[in-house]
């Protein structure tokens, strides 16, 4: 699951970004347009909450998880969420996990 995890953290931290930089060649830096257009519609908006609920879950999960010496800090994973997304941060954590506790 190690070399999974890795494999899906590299995808999640490329593919979003093919997304984003399609955007940024259309509308340029325009963040407010950009946070406008997570919302454009029920089903943009919908994928926009899920993802912003299951981020703070996560965040949630990982700092109550760091109470453990032997879980990785979370404070990358967050920073990798909220740059990249989910999609990065999730497995990269997990790969982390994995990696502590095989060592």
């Amino acid at each position: 699951m190690k070399n999974l995890y890795l494999l899906l953290a590299i995808l999640g931290g490329i593919i979003p970004y093919l997304f984003f930089f399609q955007f940024i060649q259309l509308e340029g830096l325009n963040l407010p347009f950009f946070i406008e257009s997570l919302f454009v519609n029920g089903a943009a908006g919908g994928f926009s909450v899920d993802l912003l609920i299951s981020s703070l879950v996560f965040w949630l999960f990982m700092f109550k998880e760091s109470k453990e010496s032997s879980n990785p800090k979370p404070y990358l994973f967050v920073i990798l969420n909220l740059t990249i997304g989910l999609s990065c941060a999730l497995p990269a954590y997990l790969y982390a996990k994995t990696s502590v506790k095989n060592t």
